[in-house]
């Protein structure tokens, strides 16, 4: 009788197993011995970059395509913004502290909008339009903690830095992942974005949001509604208008952009956008 599955080959998970039974002596315990894939000294070399810019690649769109994970809702912002009535630890003076406590309502929206995106979620049961952020603290963490709030499923990109980045706890654990490669991370946030918003923050925030735009800008990505939260900190932030004025943008990249500060306002966008 043929066996279902069979195959004449074993897999390497099988072959883990087995090198555990060896016996142990000085030629098993060598590293050159090891089965390649499991030698972290080996995999960790400079020469194996390209094997590890591929897995980066590969890991979580396997786990994401198993899940059924087709689109996605990006929240930019923000790792320092306070939850309202939280310490504003990352504060260096009493004029960062006083505006991070005052930004720590947009907290609460992006909160408020990750539970709407993922109310409608649930519709296809959490195919279509799952949270992903940072997997941080602050926005990132309002993110992930609105989704939770419903019940529903979120995506953390977590990093490897030297500070402000460990998994908050309402990342799904299932979907919680780990970067070395910036470059990797941010192909991941934009594979299945369906819309992009984008809260106040850092030099952080604002690589992903100019990548973001440059992708739709120059159409290597497909336009997506891009959301920008806090009309006031982004008049202060960026002027596009000066640049459409300079040359340096087509007039008219502007409108790329929208701008909201409430929850509401933004997912009205997205809905009218893709006729929800």
């Amino acid at each position: 009788m043929e066996k279902t599955g069979w195959t004449p080959l074993p897999h390497s998970d099988e072959d883990l197993e087995r090198a555990k039974s060896v016996p142990d002596t000085p030629q098993t315990r060598a590293s050159t011995y090891r089965l390649a894939w499991n030698d972290e000294e080996f995999m960790t070399r400079r020469e194996l970059r390209p094997v590890r810019l591929q897995l980066e690649l590969l890991k979580p769109e396997m786990i994401l395509a198993e899940r059924g994970i087709r689109s996605t809702v990006i929240l930019f912002g923000g790792a320092r913004i306070p939850e309202p009535g939280g310490e504003a630890w990352a504060a260096k003076n009493e004029t960062q502290k006083r505006n991070l406590e005052k930004n720590s309502r947009y907290y609460d929206e992006a909160r408020k909008f990750a539970r709407l995106c993922s109310q409608h979620s649930a519709a296809s049961y959490y195919r279509e339009f799952v949270v992903v952020t940072g997997g941080g603290p602050g926005v990132m963490e309002a993110g992930n903690r609105g989704a939770d709030d419903v019940g529903a499923p979120s995506i953390g990109l977590n990093i490897v830095l030297p500070h402000e980045q460990a998994p908050n706890p309402y990342v799904t654990p299932e979907l919680c992942f780990n970067f070395h490669y910036f470059a990797i991370r941010k192909m991941h946030f934009v594979m299945r974005a369906k819309a992009v918003a984008v809260f106040p923050g850092g030099f952080g925030t604002m690589d992903e949001f100019f990548e973001t735009l440059t992708l739709i800008q120059t159409g290597r990505m497909e336009r997506v509604p891009v959301i920008l939260f806090g009309k006031e900190f982004w008049k202060h932030a960026i002027d596009l208008d000066y640049l459409a004025e300079q040359g340096t943008i087509t007039p008219g990249d502007q409108d790329i952009i929208d701008f909201v500060d409430t929850a509401d306002e933004a997912w009205d966008i997205i809905r009218r956008f893709y006729t929800l």
